[in-house]
């Protein structure tokens, strides 16, 4: 096992742990708020008289801008080998030692978990009517991007997500920019360095 630096456990911990309380914190504050599914906001942000960002609640039962609906269950397989992986790879094979590494897996521990605990039915909510269990991935954030007049569209609707698909991006992003600075391995250097030869008379 790679011993890492006990202070890489109190980063990676601090962030899941705070981060997961914000994402469901802030989904049931707006799910009792709004109400559900299809509560609505004012808008808080507009452009050219049309909305551009405001709260609308929603259950996704897919992944990311609702790919793979009804797959629910196979994300929350995903998320459980995530999570495991995550650990495993930070802890035992000692990728903590770097602090970017560290927080960037933190954000994606944070999604990972938000979206988890969502994908379970732990939120509990049920259709007020029907009384019937609402699946799916309590989102509430709604963005639009506005088109000019002349364009085909009017609105375009961008996405509706949460604060753990947020935590879950920018650990992405944060992944696909330390792989520009991986170092190089011994082999590699070997085959990028040029061959001496030595002559004797």
């Amino acid at each position: 096992m790679n011993t890492v630096p006990t202070n890489r456990h109190v980063w990676f911990w601090l962030i899941v742990v705070c981060g997961t309380a914000w994402d469901l914190i802030s989904k049931w504050w707006v799910f009792r708020d709004l109400g559900y599914p299809n509560g609505q906001s004012q808008p808080w942000l507009q452009y050219d008289g049309k909305n551009v960002f405001y709260l609308h609640t929603t259950f996704n039962q897919g992944a990311l801008w609702g790919m793979g609906q009804g797959l629910g269950w196979l994300f929350a397989i995903v998320g459980l080998v995530a999570i495991l992986g995550i650990c495993y790879w930070l802890f035992v094979r000692g990728a903590a030692s770097s602090l970017w590494l560290t927080i960037t897996l933190a954000f994606v521990m944070v999604g990972t978990l938000g979206n988890l605990y969502d994908r379970l039915y732990l939120h509990g909510c049920v259709d007020r009517a029907t009384g019937e269990p609402l699946h799916g991935v309590r989102d509430f954030l709604q963005m639009n991007l506005p088109l000019a007049s002349f364009t085909p569209l009017n609105d375009l609707h961008w996405a509706t997500y949460n604060f753990a698909d947020v935590f879950l991006v920018a650990g992405a992003i944060m992944l696909f920019l330390q792989s520009f600075t991986a170092p190089v391995t011994s082999n590699e250097a070997e085959k990028s360095s040029p061959k001496q030869t030595t002559v004797t008379a």
